[in-house]
């Protein structure tokens, strides 16, 4: 029996192997396929276009490093996260509450509805011009804007969760007395953690998409306002690193999400 159970660890330990290596080899394989057609498309060794060659990954690269051993994107990069997570903490601060209260009573569900269904379908980006006639020029529209594209899946996948909820968990409250403060702290938020997560991931997507146009609204620092300022300079190398740290910012942002939900909730 010991020789049998011997000779199936080496076979589970190089099937768990293999699995791991192809969990990183598949990644890697769409990675440079995408690397390759960037490369082919924007090559000075297949096209003369002097615009063209500018955006390469060969050039991208060397203004890439400079930017970063010059300091020079850090300042735009702190200035990006710290509006987002502003305007992701006023969503939530809005949504999460609203939700709450929309999934636990279905008469205030139903006079709801139809009005937020229309303002979530209106593109953040719609807002810009009220957004700049309330709040003027500075980093108050740009938390707005932020805040209006974050609300809805915060709000949505709260009342889901709460709908989804055992309500015999509510009943059990209230016949322990519980006040309805209590019933919701100590109750429905655990319950609906998982929801309130994803809709936090979901919001986290939107605010990225949101922020980069939202940050050439009259603002002098950010990731938005650097790729205006690279156009308006002609430097494209470094509108391309621009572009390519806000793709790998965005990734590592939503993976830390991901993250926590797989924490919080391990069957995910």
């Amino acid at each position: 029996m010991s020789s049998a159970s011997t000779s199936l660890e080496p076979k589970s330990a190089r099937a768990a192997l293999r699995s791991y290596a192809k969990s990183i080899a598949q990644p890697l394989a769409g990675v440079s396929v995408g690397l390759a057609v960037w490369w082919l498309w924007t090559s000075p060794m297949l096209h003369s276009n002097v615009i063209t060659v500018s955006f390469s990954p060969e050039r991208t690269a060397l203004a890439l490093a400079e930017l970063l051993g010059k300091g020079t994107l850090y300042p735009h990069i702190m200035a990006s996260l710290r509006r987002v997570t502003v305007g992701l903490l006023i969503a939530l601060l809005c949504g999460l509450p609203l939700g709450i209260v929309i999934g636990l009573s279905r008469g205030l569900e139903a006079s709801t509805s139809l009005l937020f269904q229309i303002l979530r379908m209106i593109s953040p980006l719609s807002w810009m011009p009220l957004a700049v006639m309330a709040f003027g020029i500075g980093d108050q529209p740009v938390y707005f804007l932020l805040a209006v594209g974050a609300v809805w899946p915060i709000m949505l996948n709260t009342a889901a969760g709460v709908h989804a909820m055992n309500r015999q968990w509510i009943r059990l409250a209230n016949s322990l007395c519980a006040s309805r403060a209590e019933t919701i702290r100590l109750v429905v938020l655990p319950a609906i953690a998982p929801q309130v997560l994803t809709g936090f991931r979901l919001a986290l997507g939107v605010v990225w998409i949101v922020l980069v146009p939202a940050e050439m609204l009259g603002v002098s620092s950010g990731l938005g306002y650097f790729v205006l300022d690279t156009r308006d300079r002609l430097a494209y190398p470094e509108l391309m690193a621009a572009i390519l740290v806000i793709g790998l910012l965005g990734f590592a942002l939503d993976s830390l999400i991901k993250l926590l939900i797989r924490l919080w909730v391990p069957a995910t």
